[in-house]
């Protein structure tokens, strides 16, 4: 063979290679990939299983439901690349699951969170209603090294909550934070060009300072959300608004100070909440369980994704803090986050 063949047996193969590229990205981009997500979440929620803590009668269990972390929904995409904590879904799923399974007769509340999304903790905390009103299923809540705000939210309505003496609670009300960076760019001659539909579109824009007329609004957001939080608790520990608000104002409480404050009720290790739960419902043989979820698909596909995409060290950084300097949006939160 010549070198003219040669040369256009090469052009062929790399127009074959070109048209299998196009045609593969061209697919992928024509794909129903909301359908797949969908298919992806419903195949990791029915692997949902159980670990045993302690094993006994398993017609009478008692459910340790755990929030560990900041009480957040990150949604699809950071579980499909493979990350761990809180599963604001698949925490959901189990309150539903302690509700209708007529063989949970009590639930433990492990929480370890400073707090988070003011909508997540209210979605958890409806949730938490449901089972008090629909059932009569006991919730007792064993508070970690740290339960505060949005973490102190979801223990409100709790039958029991127990503390440390070291825990960190407490941390009621709301917070709003945003980042200001004009005058910085004004200095390296950065300008910012905006077109909005009216004058408050930009509001918390991080490139000019907040206007008077700006800081009455999102206060009044706070405000209202600041007294459900209040109403919440007053109602939770059985206590009148008056009396929840001389520690609603932020500060953080260790497990003593949280008893004298009405906010718990004794101490205790989560060993030892278990231990009550079990004495006050009378099933000393009770099997106590844990909800599990089947991360190997997860973290697998996880690891595929990032070597595909070619995702280093330096490459995750930065999503990461791109992916957790969103929108500024209302938190029951302690401490920066």
């Amino acid at each position: 063979m010549n070198t003219k063949r040669w040369v256009a047996l090469g052009i062929a193969t790399l127009l074959v290679g070109v048209s299998i590229l196009v045609n593969s990205v061209s697919a992928a981009f024509s794909t129903d990939w909301s359908s797949w997500l969908d298919d992806y979440e419903t195949t990791m929620m029915d692997s949902m299983g159980t670990s045993v803590i302690e094993a006994g009668d398993t017609s009478n269990r008692i459910a340790v439901l755990r929030v560990d972390g900041v009480i957040q929904d990150t949604g699809s995409a950071t579980s499909l690349l493979g990350s761990t904590g809180y599963n604001h879904g698949f925490f959901l799923q189990q309150l539903e699951e302690a509700k209708n399974d007529p063989t949970i007769k009590g639930i433990v509340l492990s929480v370890d969170s400073p707090g988070g999304g003011v909508v997540e903790s209210a979605e958890i905390y409806k949730d938490l209603m449901k089972i008090k009103e629909e059932t009569d299923k006991p919730i007792y809540v064993s508070m970690g090294g740290m339960a505060a705000s949005g973490g102190y939210y979801i223990a409100a309505p709790a039958d029991k909550i127990f503390v440390m003496r070291e825990t960190m609670t407490g941390s009621i009300g709301v917070i709003l934070q945003s980042i200001n960076y004009g005058d910085l760019a004004e200095e390296y001659g950065v300008d910012f060009v905006t077109i909005k539909t009216g004058p408050y579109k930009d509001i918390l824009s991080p490139s000019r300072d907040m206007l008077p007329e700006e800081e009455e609004m999102l206060q009044e957001m706070i405000n209202d959300s600041y007294e459900e939080f209040v109403r919440i608790i007053a109602e939770g520990r059985g206590m009148s608004e008056e009396e929840v608000r001389p520690v609603a104002d932020g500060r953080i409480l260790n497990g003593r100070q949280a008893i004298e404050a009405n906010l718990a009720d004794d101490y205790g290790f989560e060993e030892d909440v278990i231990a009550a739960l079990k004495q006050d419902l009378d099933l000393p043989d009770a099997e106590v369980f844990e909800f599990s979820q089947d991360q190997s698909l997860s973290s697998l596909f996880g690891v595929k994704v990032q070597s595909f995409l070619g995702l280093d060290l330096e490459t995750q950084i930065i999503s990461k803090l791109i992916t957790d300097n969103q929108a500024p949006r209302m938190m029951y939160l302690y401490g920066e986050q």
